[in-house]
């Protein structure tokens, strides 16, 4: 009956897989008790893919700010240090014959520097637009790539989680199963020595002794690797170890789901994910359109000019020289290369219509599932339940009848059979209940993401 209540209130706090708090409390990683909750706050502060996708984050923002450092100004500074062996030669008109051959004359200095400063901005471009246009964009996109993983974090150490506790569960029934067998087993002993049953009675209790025994060390040993499992989902160090257990400071809540609740598409992360491509590509599209438009930018040069016959002076005199001015960019024809690729970005457009159509049918299909899971998996239990109930009963009589003369023992059993059997039925399909609704709730985008 104890084992019942705990079965019972495992079932009431279901939601708790799906609702972390949004303020965490340090989790202490010698603690030999997790709850749910503490579990995936624990997940959240240390699973690889979580972490991966906030550094995801950050370098969408960095990126963000790269494109939109096009709007600032750009300055540089350069420089030419020339030497001439020979100096070049322009031609001027001979002023004692003005109609004759025009003389060779060398010009300039053997030695000149031509440090330069130069200071641009850009008026407009089509690639900082587009930079400015989408940099929202690009950072909701991010955002949304984290919600994913964190809704599949929650949805999969609470899967987890539960998948520990009913190993455990199972294991509490067969020592209890253990140790009813092995007080069968004494019985029929002293009776056999008493004399008033065969020898076969006795050994028939120790086959069923036996073979729940064997499948006791089964189910111990496969909490090993669950929790492995468990540890990897959370992110948790391999060489520290820890047990599962109820968060029993927090309300009980109803185990009852609004299956009457109508799916709302824009819940799902995987649809916001795709309304934000939709919005990405539309915005590229924009890009190509204004890339036909000319590219403008104003500019300033300054410039100190040095120049030396010999090297040793060069730097003592300067004759600086500065402009300003506009230049603009206008590409007349690219072989058609504009047009295709709006033609391009449009025909992209198109397809991320039928993407939005073909999740739409995916999510409804995987709605209706969970939820017809969600149906029979809450009938499935109910009927469990009265199933282990019956079978307790009946064991009881069974055994009592048994003691008293009136059954033979292959009719004990069949009834500790039938009551070991519904008994693990009964665990299962709590297991199964929970992990529909967990399911449900996701195809719902019910899953809470504020697990930070």
């Amino acid at each position: 009956m104890q084992k019942q209540k705990i079965f019972i209130f495992l079932f009431t706090v279901l939601p708790l897989c799906v609702h972390a708090q949004q303020h965490a409390e340090q989790i202490d990683t010698n603690t030999a008790i997790f709850t749910l909750s503490q579990c995936i706050q624990y997940a959240a502060g240390h699973q690889p893919a979580l972490k991966q996708s906030q550094i995801d984050e950050k370098i969408t923002r960095t990126n963000n700010n790269i494109g939109l450092s096009g709007w600032l100004p750009q300055a540089g500074f350069n420089g030419t240090l020339q030497h001439y062996y020979d100096l070049p030669t322009s031609f001027f008109t001979n002023q004692s014959n003005p109609t004759g051959p025009k003389l060779p004359i060398h010009t300039g200095l053997f030695n000149t520097f031509n440090p330069q400063l130069n200071i641009t901005q850009n008026i407009f471009n089509s690639d900082v637009l587009y930079a400015a246009n989408a940099v929202h964009l690009y950072t909701e996109q991010a955002k949304e790539n984290s919600d994913a993983t964190k809704i599949s974090l929650v949805s999969n150490v609470s899967k987890a989680f539960y998948d520990v506790l009913l190993t455990q569960q199972q294991v509490y029934v067969l020592q209890d199963d253990t140790a009813r067998l092995n007080k069968n087993k004494d019985f029929t002993y002293n009776e056999y020595v008493s004399g008033v049953v065969d020898k076969v009675d006795y050994k028939q209790a120790t086959i069923s002794l036996n073979n729940t025994l064997a499948q006791l060390k089964t189910t111990e040993e496969s909490l090993n690797p669950k929790y492995a499992i468990l540890k990897q989902l959370m992110g948790f160090p391999e060489e520290k170890n820890f047990t599962v257990n109820f968060d029993t400071t927090l309300m009980l809540q109803e185990v009852t789901f609004d299956t009457t609740e109508l799916l709302n598409y824009n819940k799902r992360i995987e649809y916001q994910q795709l309304e934000t491509a939709k919005r990405l590509q539309a915005a590229l599209t924009n890009y190509y359109r204004y890339s036909m438009l000319p590219s403008v930018g104003a500019f300033y040069n300054y410039t100190w000019q040095y120049q030396n016959d010999r090297y040793s002076d060069l730097y003592q005199q300067s004759y600086p020289y500065s402009y300003i001015g506009l230049n603009f960019t206008f590409p007349i024809f690219q072989g058609f290369k504009r047009l295709e690729n709006i033609h391009k970005a449009k025909l992209q457009q198109s397809r991320q219509d039928w993407d939005m159509t073909n999740l739409k049918l995916g999510i409804y299909t995987e709605y209706k599932q969970a939820l017809a899971n969600y149906k029979s998996s809450m009938y499935n239990l109910y009927t469990m339940e009265e199933n282990k109930k019956l079978a307790r009963e009946v064991y009881n009589i069974v055994q009592l009848q048994y003691r008293e003369g009136i059954k033979n023992y292959l009719n004990v059993i069949t009834a500790e059979s039938d009551l070991h059997t519904a008994e693990i039925n009964y665990l299962n399909a709590l297991f199964q209940l929970l992990i529909s609704k967990i399911d449900l709730k996701r195809a719902m985008g019910d899953i809470s993401v504020n697990i930070n």
